[in-house]
This record gives C-alpha cells, structure tokens and sequence, in this order.
C-alpha cells in the first residue's frame, strides 16, 4: 500500500492477487488494483466504490484539473472514492498475457472478464480492507457492474447509484442491438440536419475510401467501413461538432488521420472489441449480433463491434480466432431477477431518454423490475452526462436513493 499526496488529495494505492476464475481459487491469479482518494480530513468517511464504463478501460485518474471527473468533489464531501482499474485495464494485470496462449486458451482467459469477475474482485478488495459495506457508483458499462453487484453480493452494499448504464435483463440481446441501431439512425439525421454538407464530404470520404489505399498512423488501412464507425461519437453531449470539424479536415491530412484514428483506439483497449457483445448477454450467445442486424442503408455506425475488425485492424489480429469462439460461447447469466425483485439496497439510476448507447425503454423495463430503484429519467443530458456535469446528477441520485428527492 502506497500513499501520497496529489493536489490537495490524499492518494492511497491498493493492489491485490485475486483468482482468474473466481470458482478455482487455487488457479492462475492476476493483480487488480484500486485508488482509494480521500480529502485530507475524510480518511475516515465511508467508501464510495466507482465502476467506470467500457468494457476494458480503466478507472478516471484523480485530480482537480479540469480534466478530471466532475463527480469527484460532490463525492468526497462526504465518501472516500475508490477507483478500480478493472481486471485487465490499466495498472491491474493487462491482457497481453494472451501472447502465446491457443485460440481457445485466449478464449477460456477472456471469459473472466465480465462484470460477474470484476463484482467479485471488488468483493474481495472490500474483505481485505475490513468495510462492512459500501455505496458503488456505475457509469455506462459500470451500472451493468452495479447490477450484477445487487445480484451477486447485496449484502457488500450500502447504497447503488447508476448513470446512463441500465442493462436489460434476460436473453434481450437482439432487442438491445435493434435499438441501438435505431438510436444510431436517428443520430445520423440530426447530424446531416445540423451539418448539411457534411452527408456530400462523408459520401466523398467513403467513395474515396473505397478504391484509395489510405493508411492510418499505425500502419492500418483506413476502410470505409472503419470510418463510418465514427459514428459512434454521436452519443456524446459534443459529438456532433467533433464528427464535423473531424470531417472538415482535408481528406488523408496527417490531422484527419490521426484523429480518425484516436477517434476509435480498440487497440490499445483490446477487451472493448472482445467482449462488448458479451457483457450485454445475460445468458445465451451472441454470435455477433452487430453484424447480423447491421441495417441496410445505414450511413455510419455506432457503438458496435463487427467480426472484420480483427482482419482491419492490426493490434487485434492475434485475438481473431478467441474472439470468434466467444461469439459463440454460452455465457452465464449475471442478474438475478429474484434477487433484484426482493431487493432492500437504496438504488437510484439516471436514465437519458435519448441515450444512443443504452436503449432508454430497456433501461425502464429493467429499473420496474428492481424493488426499490427510483429511475430519473431526463432528457438534459448525453450518455456523457456524469462527465458534464457530475455534481448536480451524483447529488440527485443521492437523494434519489436516500428519500430526500
């Protein structure tokens, strides 16, 4: 355990050895490691645990800065925060253990990195550090994480608050898929109706992108498929002025290829492309469900994920042959709707009735379905909404969950 001092932050750092496979504790084990971040005079506050979206990025760093999480200050006014860095995502043992390891090898290692794996390393962390119980904050594929938190181990929490980050429950894969698509369209017709001449140099980028051979930094062909994924930028509360002034950019510039590729780095966080199908299914199989409901005439995509991108994309290739037998994995399930319908844990979830990412009715269905929880279902903010303005969503959805609202 290590412990400094960062703009006027007291920074406690926690690494932990916890089982692969939960269900083999004697196995292979890897590191997850966790900041806790405090005020100066709230070392002794209750926790707040903070599941991030995703899959496979890690937890916000810490700061005051500006670039920081907005949330932050709101929560240590009164918690200490702990921010986990996710099984296989920043400082916790990283998934370039794959190297040498089988198709199958790679397969069987990846399926312990859904939010059932991550609840669980979040368990023990809470056993190590003697809390009875704690209050956990889930963003996006965080709330998916909180969920199974009720589901798997409600007698850890104290208090649940989600954004943008309901999942559906039971085998509703393809209802999320439809939805999200349909999301995806409607964002593309804003977009064109906001920026009109951007459907003429989106058309021109995509004709030259199919007879051009355009290569990005890396070394990647630049297809037209991979960048009507850019389309995934939609969802955000800015994401419509970042697409066009992306687009604006003179055709195969050093600038326009850099930000095409930042714009969608599933390289460096191989776990998103592996596994963002899996960690909707709760139960079942996906069998790359993006791409069997990819809808005709669609002119960019969103947030899915397709079986070409680990041929177009170099730092995936080695994961081709794993990801394609997850596809077709059996998963288990990760909520409990016996458990969720008896539910005695204070919830409360934002839920952006415009949500691009995280289907809004799906989101309703499931908080009807979970005794206790009170939705706030708001039309005021992107999926990014805890990013833009975290005090005030973190305070609602505190007295949400405590009565006082």
């Amino acid at each position: 355990m290590t412990r400094v001092t960062t703009h006027g932050l007291m920074i406690t750092e926690h690494e932990l050895s916890v089982p692969l496979d939960h269900g083999d504790p004697g196995g292979e084990h890897i590191t997850v490691f966790a900041r806790e971040v405090a005020d100066p005079d709230g070392l002794d506050r209750p926790f707040l645990v903070f599941f991030q979206g995703g899959p496979g990025a890690e937890a916000s760093r810490p700061t005051r800065h500006p670039s920081g999480p907005g949330w932050l200050d709101r929560a240590l006014s009164e918690f200490r925060v702990l921010m986990l860095d996710q099984r296989g995502t920043g400082r916790s043992t990283p998934v370039d253990q794959l190297h040498g390891r089988t198709a199958r090898e790679q397969a069987e290692y990846l399926t312990h990195f859904r939010a059932d794996s991550i609840v669980r390393d979040a368990e023990l962390i809470r056993e190590r550090l003697g809390v009875e119980r704690w209050s956990i904050l889930g963003q996006s594929f965080g709330g998916l994480c909180a969920l199974t938190y009720l589901s798997v181990a409600p007698h850890g929490l104290r208090e649940v608050f989600i954004t943008g980050g309901v999942p559906p429950i039971g085998a509703r894969i393809e209802d999320t898929y439809r939805a999200t698509y349909a999301a995806t369209g409607e964002r593309v017709r804003r977009y064109f109706e906001r920026y009109p001449e951007d459907r003429a140099r989106i058309g021109a980028i995509l004709d030259r992108l199919q007879s051009d051979d355009v290569r990005l930094p890396s070394g990647d062909r630049l297809t037209a498929r991979r960048f009507r994924q850019r389309g995934s930028l939609l969802g955000m509360s800015d994401g419509a002025e970042a697409l066009h002034y992306l687009v604006e950019l003179p055709f195969g510039s050093p600038a326009f290829l850099h930000d095409v590729e930042a714009a969608g780095e599933f390289a460096r966080n191989p776990i998103y492309a592996v596994l963002h199908e899996a960690c909707w299914a709760d139960g079942g199989t996906t069998g790359w469900t993006a791409e069997r409901l990819l809808p005709d005439g669609l002119e960019l995509t969103g947030e899915h994920v397709y079986a070409w991108m680990f041929d177009e994309i170099a730092g995936l290739a080695n994961l081709k042959d794993a990801a394609d037998l997850l596809a077709h994995h059996e998963w288990p399930r990760l909520y409990d709707p016996d458990v969720l319908a008896a539910n005695e844990i204070p919830c409360a979830a934002a839920i952006y009735a415009e949500d691009m990412y995280v289907p809004r009715r799906l989101s309703e269905e499931t908080a009807a379905q979970v005794r206790g929880l009170r939705p706030w279902v708001t039309n005021e903010y992107e999926h990014n909404g805890l990013r833009t303005d975290g005090d005030r969503i973190l305070s609602r959805l505190i007295d949400l969950a405590r009565g006082r609202a």
